[in-house]
């Protein structure tokens, strides 16, 4: 049975993008990205819960993180979840989590974003091996049944 990588992000930015551009017209940006849950404890004391994430983009994506995203901006991601081992300088295994972006949404108002209107979407182009999961089967029918389905018991 196939699995299902998916991961949803609501948070701000830790610190300003960082861009590196790679042999080949290649680009990727790495961003810091905070969620924070709230909840009260048995006390009824307010405590906040935050985690980190460390986020990957690249090409057109890398750019655009470059250009418009700052520490602070609030953003809406969605991705995959990606893991690198290696062997540091002692000969010890590592290993680092990220998430693969593939879309980011900037969130918030006109000047919280530098100047952009909010909700701008930008995904990653899909490459043609991927499969997509469009149906060209005709949308079902969900208007008002027939008078033949008054037998039901409510």
């Amino acid at each position: 049975m196939a699995g299902v990588n998916k991961v949803i992000l609501l948070g701000n930015l830790g610190a300003d993008p960082e861009v590196k551009y790679l042999e080949g017209d290649n680009v990727v940006a790495n961003l810091r990205l905070a969620t924070t849950e709230s909840y009260k404890d048995r006390n009824g004391n307010r405590v906040d819960q935050t985690e980190w994430h460390d986020l990957e983009l690249w090409g057109g994506q890398a750019k655009i993180a470059e250009q418009y995203l700052k520490k602070g901006m609030q953003i809406y991601v969605e991705g995959k979840i990606k893991s690198d081992t290696w062997q540091d300088d002692q000969g010890q295994n590592r290993k680092r989590t990220k998430i693969r972006v593939l879309s980011f949404t900037m969130l918030g108002s006109r000047q919280e974003n530098g100047g952009q209107e909010g909700g701008n979407t930008y995904q990653q182009p899909r490459q043609a091996s991927t499969p997509t999961a469009v149906s060209n089967a005709p949308a079902p029918d969900l208007s008002p049944s027939s008078a033949d389905d008054d037998d039901l018991p409510f």
